[in-house]
């Protein structure tokens, strides 16, 4: 009997449209754009060699001098001594133009890259500013009047913070605060802010305005003004733009997805301006939106509104990790709690309350009142916070973090929570894999005109800092050394403690920042010469009061560090620590600010081998590194830390010919140097 053959088709294959695939491969372009777009300085419309600049004044920063940001040719930032600006200003500044400088350290913020993403290529240092127009446009005269209106009021710091997105006169500590809490991004205006907003906008409109479609224009030209306003910040841009599509989206019944409306707007951003990659907020703004659109379906299953500001707090934390790693070195683990709390009362309470301010100004008081109680509880979870170090992230461990998320989300979507916890494997895993480190480094941090030396043993054996550096001045603003490069280069490294602070003198550019170290970092040792002047003293103290161990040292060997100076002399350079060290089977001598009297000492004393590397003596200094000692101990290396421009000439090109047949590094040209002694390798930040 003959069978008949069945014929079952096949499957209809799910494809990507047409739209979903050039929105993918648009944005795959526009990352590789960026990547190889930021390693170059664009082209400006200015000459640096230009004596002058004209323009608007858009924004204006007070500090101990005065920050002007003006439109002339393109974005350019003016910084003067004394001047009360007025937006909308046409000023003529006479002055000389300059680059923004670059970190010169390993990891760390990077000043030029961060103004690049706002457009501004040239800080430009006025002596003289000419105001030749006092007639601002209609929309500087609007945001005029609203900053002098809200200086008025008691509340007005942080008025400007959620009307103006302007956080610049919140006190330090309490910003810091917020950052150390992981609320910080509750302050910037966002997604949920012009939500708030356009709803109460729409509301108003389409009571006043009876047909829809022109309703929705008068708020899309009102967000647009706002935006003007604000100064086109990129979480507000991102925010207003996003909110205009999707209605749009909605409105024309186009059905597409949200996620990639938010991936072209995010691919157009950066292929306008590739260094938004630099900009924290644009990051974030991108990243936390993203994984809250992708786990709507977790969010939809959340039994109440608490359940679910908790879901969006989780999502949130886990979508920003790596942005907030790269960016401060830590993350606090209980923050997600802490949002529990704040995001609430700033989204209900805090920020409504100061929209509704504005027009009714008795509540001024309440308002302030609220606010304080914010920043007091934040002080005091700032003392009970459980936050960890977690060393800098390369790319591929981002991309692969990245990865992982995604799918333990979308398990999680298919109610399969307990996928959430391998969130806790691969952070260790990262977090522990610093102390696998094979590898044994020497860093010279550039600290400006002064000394910092970061020693790390492979395997996390012992973690060696060699002076502290002093405090230099940047654009005339106290500039804090420890808490601006070493304590974040620390953490970048993966370190959260030091085994051994060394001080090789009591000058204050080598042991300036102790104090300020030993008060915000965990030290176990330190050692110290053999004389104790007053900042010696100080330091003593305050080590005493942290009950650190305190070593006074000569001649001695503590572990693998031979300190090999024990001249008996009172000047405080001659009484420097010289550190001998053998790693990786290297020949290592820190000079400190030995001269060449301590120089000839330590040769007719000790039959001192070749040294591989050389820390050189007084920042290259013609005091130090004198040619009997050089040719005795023929350094491969030598190590100069010295500061741009520095006063006293350092390093001396007598210094320089005397070294001339070792590799020579200096902090002033190379920023910082970073020797990895179990490759054999360096490498310099600038």
């Amino acid at each position: 009997m003959s069978q008949e053959l069945e014929i079952v088709p096949l499957k209809k294959l799910k494809t990507v449209s047409p739209f979903k695939l050039f929105v993918i491969l648009l944005c795959i372009l526009s990352i590789i754009y960026s990547k190889v777009k930021i390693n170059t300085f664009p082209k400006s419309d200015y000459n640096i060699n230009q004596k002058y600049v004209t323009g608007t004044i858009t924004k204006c920063t007070y500090n101990d001098n005065v920050k002007i940001t003006i439109k002339g040719k393109e974005p350019v930032l003016i910084t003067y001594q004394n001047y009360k600006c007025k937006l909308g200003q046409k000023i003529k500044a006479i002055g000389t133009f300059s680059i923004p400088p670059e970190n010169t350290n390993f990891n760390l913020f990077n000043y030029r890259k961060y103004l690049l993403s706002k457009n501004i290529k040239y800080i430009f240092k006025a002596t003289n500013i000419i105001t030749y127009n006092n007639n601002p446009s209609f929309i500087y005269i609007v945001k005029n009047k609203l900053i002098d209106y809200i200086n008025t009021f008691k509340s007005k710091n942080h008025l400007k913070t959620f009307i103006l997105g302007d956080n610049s006169k919140i006190e330090s500590e309490i910003k810091e605060s917020y950052q150390i809490n992981g609320i910080s991004h509750l302050l910037a205006i966002s997604g949920m802010h012009i939500t708030l907003l356009s709803s109460i906008l729409l509301f108003i409109s389409n009571k006043l305005i009876k047909n829809k479609f022109q309703s929705y224009l008068v708020v899309f030209g009102f967000l647009i003004f706002y935006l003007f306003i604000t100064d086109f910040p990129p979480s507000i841009l991102r925010a207003v733009f996003f909110f205009i599509l999707l209605t749009i989206n909605k409105q024309l019944n186009l059905k597409i997805p949200s996620i990639y409306i938010l991936t072209l707007l995010f691919s157009l951003f950066l292929l306008i301006n590739p260094y938004y990659l630099y900009n924290l907020g644009f990051l974030l703004s991108f990243s936390v939106t993203f994984y809250l659109i992708m786990s709507r379906k977790i969010l939809t299953k959340a039994k109440n509104s608490f359940q679910k500001l908790f879901f969006i707090n989780i999502i949130a934390f886990i979508g920003s990790i790596p942005i907030l790693i790269n960016n401060f070195h830590q993350i606090n683990l209980i923050t997600p709690l802490i949002n529990l709390l704040f995001a609430p009362y700033i989204t209900y309470i805090i920020y409504p309350l100061s929209l509704i301010t504005l027009f009714i100004k008795p509540l001024d008081n309440i308002l302030l009142y609220l606010i304080n109680l914010m920043e007091k509880i934040s002080l005091f979870i700032t003392n009970y916070s459980f936050y960890i170090t977690f060393c800098h992230m390369n790319t591929i461990f981002i991309l692969l973090y990245l990865i992982l998320i995604t799918y333990i989300l979308h398990k999680w979507s298919k109610n399969k929570p307990l996928y959430l916890l391998l969130i806790i494997p691969i952070l260790f895993f990262h977090h522990y894999i610093n102390f696998l480190n094979k590898e044994t480094t020497i860093t010279m941090l550039d600290v400006g005109q002064g000394d910092s030396i970061l020693i790390r043993q492979k395997y996390n054996k012992q973690n060696i800092l060699i002076d502290t550096g002093g405090i230099v001045s940047k654009n005339n603003d106290s500039y804090d050394i420890t808490k601006n490069i070493t304590i974040p280069y620390l953490k970048s490294e993966g370190i959260y403690k030091l085994n051994y602070l060394i001080l090789t003198h009591g000058d204050f550019d080598h042991s300036g920042m102790a104090i300020n170290l030993i008060n915000n970092f965990k030290i176990e040792n330190i050692i110290l010469n053999s004389n104790d002047n007053k900042l010696e003293e100080k330091i003593i103290n305050k080590a005493k009061e942290k009950n650190l161990k305190i070593y006074h040292v000569s001649r001695e060997k503590i572990k693998n560090m031979y300190f090999i100076n024990d001249m008996k002399t009172n000047d405080e350079n001659e009484n420097s620590l010289v550190l001998y060290m053998k790693l990786e089977e290297k020949n290592i001598l820190m000079m400190g600010d030995a001269s060449a009297k301590t120089e000839n000492y330590l040769i007719n004393t000790y039959n001192i081998p070749k040294m591989d590397i050389l820390k050189v003596g007084h920042h290259g200094s013609k005091t130090s590194s004198n040619k009997n000692f050089i040719n005795k101990i023929k350094p491969k290396i030598s190590l100069i830390s010295a500061g741009k421009n520095n006063m006293y000439g350092h390093p001396h090109k007598q210094t320089i010919e005397n070294l001339n047949k070792s590799k020579i590094y200096v902090t002033k040209d190379d920023g910082a140097i970073k020797i990895n002694l179990t490759k054999n390798s360096v490498s310099k930040a600038r």
